[in-house]
């Protein structure tokens, strides 16, 4: 995967996080709160992933 669509992905996840924690926060809904924390996980882990080296060995 390249760098930009790495960080075109990131964007939407961390997007899609503020819009489900602002969304549960005003209907009351945990569950989208929950969903928030899971895109936020997932944004947090894209960050700081460890990229593949291959050895030539």
């Amino acid at each position: 995967m390249n760098s930009f669509t790495k960080w075109v992905i990131l964007a939407a996840l961390i997007l899609a996080a503020l819009t489900c924690y602002s969304y549960g926060s005003s209907t009351g809904l945990f569950v989208f709160i929950l969903i928030g924390a899971l895109f936020e996980l997932a944004f947090w882990f894209g960050i700081f992933s460890k990229k593949d080296k291959h050895s030539s060995s």
